[in-house]
């Protein structure tokens, strides 16, 4: 059976770390570093207790600050190129304007 490099659905292009806007991830960011931050920071002031707030940070940033990272840049670049294959042959090709 021959296999096709063309998703099935829309869904199947959305990358794993993207969000779907770029104001989405800067605020999945902001809570995401400042719980890690919070979590560490906080430990004098208020003991252990604090450290709580890492695992709520790594959530916002799915698993890991560059995983937050590669998501942003694929935010930032969705929808402006596409791969076209034809004849086993794939090629880069401009994608829709960036909104």
């Amino acid at each position: 059976m021959p296999s096709t490099d063309a998703p099935s659905s829309p869904s199947a292009t959305r990358s794993d770390f993207a969000s779907a806007s770029v104001p989405r991830h800067l605020a999945r960011g902001a809570v995401g570093f400042g719980a890690l931050v919070a979590a560490f920071a906080l430990i004098p002031a208020f003991g252990p207790a604090t450290l709580l707030l890492a695992p709520v940070g790594l959530v916002a940033l799915r698993g890991c600050p560059t995983c937050w990272a590669i998501g942003l840049a694929q935010t930032l670049s969705r929808g402006r190129l596409r791969r076209e294959c034809v004849d086993g042959r794939c090629e880069l090709k401009p994608g829709r304007a960036a909104t």
